[in-house]
């Protein structure tokens, strides 16, 4: 028994260190992504919440790309409840060069970029998962304001995949359309 012992405890002090190293090593970013075909509309299907949005509704991340391919960003939220006040903000995004347009700095205030990763981006540019390296905040996105339930656990499984704690998401209600208000 104290063998078994001993061994359980050394599988976790050498699983631990080994754990923080993959919660701290860099985000892996898609291959490529199109631009063109990535700009528009994403609703926040799920996330890991910044501050701000952490009781947001009707979540929806809009991309413009802006002639100097920078790519003005609008994130619109209802905070609270569906009939809230709609609330927006206003960060650019800048393509971080030699990384297939799939890591980008988002600016809100200068001089200062928060780390954006695109990490998973369906084929048919329907549904993506953007992350980063601190494993702090996560975005599961998606065209439509809603998704099935086997494509959504998916979307989660990937998300554990990249070291986040699942248990942490927060699905973000989604009712269309919307109060005018």
């Amino acid at each position: 028994m104290r063998m078994f012992c001993a061994i359980s405890i050394a599988i976790v002090a050498v699983s631990a260190p080994l754990a923080r190293c993959a919660e701290n090593s860099p985000m892996q970013p898609v291959t490529h992504v199109d631009l063109q075909r990535y700009m528009g509309d994403w609703y926040v299907i799920a996330s890991i919440p910044s501050f701000f949005e952490r009781h947001a509704y009707n979540a929806v991340e809009s991309y413009a790309l802006l002639p100097d391919g920078r790519i003005q960003t609008t994130f619109r939220y209802r905070d609270g409840a569906f009939d809230a006040p709609l609330k927006t903000m206003h960060p650019i995004g800048i393509v971080q060069p030699g990384t297939g347009e799939a890591v980008w700095g988002m600016q809100f205030v200068w001089p200062i970029r928060a780390e954006y990763v695109v990490t998973y981006l369906d084929s048919d540019y329907r549904t993506v998962i953007v992350g980063r390296s601190k494993r702090d905040y996560v975005w599961i996105m998606a065209r439509t304001p809603s998704l099935s339930a086997g494509d959504y656990e998916q979307l989660v499984q990937r998300v554990a995949a990249l070291g986040y704690d699942t248990s942490k998401l927060r699905r973000v209600p989604q009712q269309w359309p919307e109060s005018t208000r």
